[in-house]
């Protein structure tokens, strides 16, 4: 290694999602104390876990233990895999009917037999904490204040609170999910004078059809690289500028050469350490950030709900 990346090394910022993350619950537990303390209950989170997947197990266990760490009331109501999707929307409907109950989420992904927008939409918006009714999304897209997806909303807040500059910047997005690429490449481009304040970038939203060739061109223009698309080493050490911030949304499991299995993202975490200015590990990075990201916004969906029943009984 020459001296200028050694120097490079030695300056890049590897960024701590699980110490933003405890930063932010922290935040929220003495935020929801107050609440309680000032009369009102604890905000309550209803999670729908239809089937067995692993994965989805694991995720929903973490937003449990983070609920009970603030200081929200949550359960886990798992439904069987053959549930058809009327029942599954008659029990999202006795949810948005109980005055008890602030946050829904369904767990994604859900069986083949199941629409996901239906279920989605079949939320009540207002209760909505994942952010994906069309209601919340459209609101965003016109820079108005809604729920925001989780996981876009802690690459926000990744990016404020490690004071990574946007003003001005390019930015490249990879991955045009609706529930993280597209959201983020919203909030990033838009104007900061909008009741959702925009982060003043310049974005280029790529995706699965964007030549590599094209995405090499863009992404050494890039201030700032957020990947998102579970691609394996997408991102590669020649494509970033250096100095340039590089955060990676992406998880996948893969095995080790020992037959053991491990979690990567989407950048080749190694090379790429020694070109970018700043980078988030795969785990630890953003995954953390948006567990927290959840609680914020079951907070402000109980903060809502209390004001708007306080305005219907004068």
């Amino acid at each position: 290694m020459d001296n200028g990346a050694i120097e490079n090394l030695l300056q890049t910022r590897v960024l701590d999602g699980k110490r933003i993350a405890e930063q932010i619950q922290n935040e929220i537990k003495e935020e929801i104390c107050k609440w309680v303390d000032r009369g009102h209950r604890k905000p309550c989170l209803k999670a729908i876990l239809v089937g067995d997947d692993p994965a989805s197990k694991t995720y929903v266990g973490k937003k449990m233990i983070a609920s009970e760490s603030v200081g929200v009331d949550s359960e886990a109501i798992r439904l069987p895999s053959s549930i058809s999707e009327d029942d599954l929307i008659e029990k999202i409907k006795q949810l948005n009917s109980d005055d008890s109950v602030d946050g829904i989420l369904v767990q994604l992904p859900l069986p083949e037999h199941v629409s996901e927008r239906n279920v989605c939409n079949a939320v009540d918006p207002h209760k909505d904490v994942d952010g994906f009714h069309v209601t919340n999304v459209g609101r965003l897209t016109l820079n108005m204040d809604s729920f925001i997806p989780c996981t876009a909303l802690a690459v926000i807040e990744l990016i404020k609170r490690s004071q990574i500059e946007t003003f001005g910047k390019n930015v490249v997005v990879c991955g045009r999910s609706k529930n993280v690429g597209l959201p983020i490449s919203l909030i990033l481009h838009s104007d900061a004078r909008n009741e959702c304040p925009g982060m003043e970038a310049t974005v280029v939203l790529c995706h699965r059809h964007t030549p590599p060739e094209q995405l090499e061109i863009y992404a050494k223009t890039a201030d700032i690289i957020i990947s998102a698309t579970g691609v394996v080493g997408l991102i590669k050490p020649h494509m970033v500028k250096p100095g340039a911030c590089v955060i990676d949304v992406g998880i996948t499991r893969v095995k080790t050469p020992e037959g053991k299995t491990k979690l990567v993202g989407d950048v080749e975490f190694e090379g790429v350490r020694k070109v970018a200015g700043a980078i988030t590990p795969v785990p630890g990075g953003v995954g953390p950030i948006t567990v927290a990201m959840l609680m914020s916004n079951t907070f402000k969906a109980a903060r809502n709900l209390a004001a708007t029943k306080a305005t219907e009984q004068q």
